[in-house]
């Protein structure tokens, strides 16, 4: 009986996740009819507005164009592919880590003073900056998760304020350190080929860092499902007391979900840094780190769910913006539509789950 239950569950999370994907989209359109003069058409942009087009062109050959948009929802699902990770591996463990912005700027800073200064060989340099900038982000996590056990400080104020003192830090270096004078605006030199990633969609910034987000995500998913140090974090975040009781390193396992989810963030500062920009500009942009735990949010923390739910979340987002240039409906309503998606995904008790565990009872009773 019970494991006809266990087998209909990963059923029911699907129809659960389509069915509040659906819900959100038909409710978009419905917001759409009562501000725009042409709804179903901008619903539609809004849908497949982030998609490349094929088009025939007047030398007799096919062309791709809207390559940049399309390349922007690569770029994004990286980025907030490791910032979801960076959330969801603390989050196993029962802690609440806002801190992936202030990890974020503070690889990006690591890895641009390895780039500037390395002075080895090429082959090297980026593998030092991914290292670099993933300690970075180990160090600064893991101060959160150090601060909470040995002070009792609440994670979540602590994890914000770091952010602060990790952005200006990050600014002040910026500005007084590594500034270009020749760039015209506050920020670095341009960093040396041999410590960027050359793209692999023309017009685009996409590059050899989008198969690094499904591998953090395979890698996270082994760490959590097949090592002890995974079985710590999960015990720790789902029987504390029990945790305790049985003697496990519950201290450690808090402090080094916080210190790896710092990593990842701080690997998503590397590919801001050294696949997108190139240098680094004294402002990055502002609440990537919170995008990332809406991403965490949408795939209910499960490391496998993260890139799909990362891409969703681009997809959106672009097509909201070709949604604004093309329509007369602003790209709020795209935002609107995300939000809803992660709260009809996120609400423990929602009918259709109710209804599948009754559906899985009576299967397994017949």
């Amino acid at each position: 009986m019970k494991a006809a239950m266990y087998s209909l569950l990963p059923r029911a999370r699907s129809m659960r996740l389509i069915a509040a994907i659906g819900v959100a989209l038909l409710a978009g359109l419905a917001l759409m009819a009562c501000v725009s003069s042409e709804p179903l058409r901008a619903w539609l942009i809004l849908l497949t507005g982030a998609l490349p087009e094929l088009r025939h062109g007047t030398d007799g050959a096919w062309h791709w164009h809207r390559l940049v948009r399309f390349g922007t929802v690569l770029e994004d699902t990286v980025n907030l592919s490791l910032l979801g990770l960076a959330v969801a591996i603390p989050f196993r463990a029962r802690q609440f880590s806002l801190g992936a912005d202030g990890q974020l700027f503070l690889g990006a800073l690591a890895g641009a003073v390895v780039a500037l200064y390395w002075p080895g060989p090429g082959w090297l340099a980026l593998l030092l900056c991914a290292a670099a900038a993933m300690l970075a982000g180990f160090l600064w996590g893991g101060a959160t998760g150090v601060l909470k056990q040995c002070c009792g400080a609440n994670e979540m104020v602590v994890s914000l304020m770091l952010n602060l003192i990790a952005i200006e830090f990050y600014r002040l270096v910026i500005l007084y350190c590594l500034r270009d004078p020749n760039a015209g605006f506050p920020a670095t030199a341009f960093f040396p080929d041999k410590a960027t990633f050359a793209p692999l969609l023309a017009q685009t910034n996409v590059t050899w860092m989008l198969v690094a987000a499904p591998l953090a995500a395979l890698a996270t998913a082994l760490l959590l499902g097949r090592t002890t140090l995974g079985y710590e974090i999960r015990v720790t975040g789902s029987a504390p007391d029990f945790a305790h009781a049985a003697g496990l390193p519950v201290g450690r396992a808090v402090v080094l979900s916080m210190a790896l989810g710092g990593a990842l963030a701080g690997l998503a500062g590397f590919h801001v840094g050294h696949a997108l920009l190139k240098r680094l500009p004294v402002d990055l942009t502002p609440g990537l780190g919170l995008e990332g735990l809406l991403v965490a949010l949408l795939a209910r923390h499960q490391p496998r769910s993260v890139v799909p739910a990362a891409f969703f979340y681009a997809w959106l987002r672009a097509g909201g913006q070709a949604m604004e240039r093309s329509t007369d409906v602003s790209r709020e309503i795209a935002l609107v539509i995300q939000a809803l998606v992660i709260l009809l995904v996120v609400a423990q008790r929602w009918p259709l789950a109710a209804w599948m565990r009754r559906l899985a009872a009576r299967r397994a009773h017949a």
